[in-house]
Order: structure tokens, then sequence, then C-alpha cells
């Protein structure tokens, strides 16, 4: 006599794990009002990053603007232009380093 393997409710296969994420309608809608909120989101950070980008040049050519009618000022009262303390490049004395190959360890 052979000896046969009891099955039970258990062993009785179903589909419920095999349906694709993607085929199930309301979650493929869920994902893609999910992705366009997040797109609309994006959108509008980088509109505002521009708009503060627009602000910050626009204070740069108000700056120099304002830099340009002071200096004229100062010459049209006869005192000469140079340049501003504190935007002069720092005078280096010590010599540019020169290297005759690659950093070497010795141990």
């Amino acid at each position: 006599m052979t000896k046969r393997i009891m099955r039970g409710v258990q062993d009785i296969r179903t589909r419920s794990g095999s349906a694709d994420e993607g085929a199930i309608p309301y979650k493929a809608y869920m994902k893609l009002s999910i992705l366009e909120m997040e797109k609309f989101r994006r959108g509008k950070e980088k509109t505002n990053a521009l708009v503060m980008v627009h602000h910050i040049d626009q204070r740069f050519r108000d700056i120099e603007a304002e830099r340009e009618k002071i200096m004229i000022a100062l010459e049209a009262k006869g005192i000469r232009r140079r340049r501003l303390p504190g935007l002069e490049e720092p005078l280096t004395t010590a010599a540019p380093r020169t290297t005759t190959g690659p950093f070497k360890i010795k141990y």
C-alpha cells in the first residue's frame, strides 16, 4: 500500500497574492495622484527658488548701481577712485610649492 500525504484546507492554493499592484485600478490611480501631487509640489519649490534667485540678482544690480553713484560722487569731490579696503587680494610672500612627484611615506 502506498503512503498518501493527507492535505487539508491550508494546502489549497489561492490567487490572492498573485495580483499585480498596478493591475488593481484604485491603487494605480492612487499612485498616479501621489505622483501628480509631488510634481506640483516640486514645481512650486522650483518657482519659489527661481523667484528668490531673481530677487538676489536684482539686489546685486541695485548694490552695483548704488556703489557707482557713490564712486561718481566721490570723484566729483576730487577723491581718486581706488579699491575699497578689504577687497584687495592679500600679498603672498611664500613661493609656490613645487613637487617632484607623488607624496611618499616610508614605514
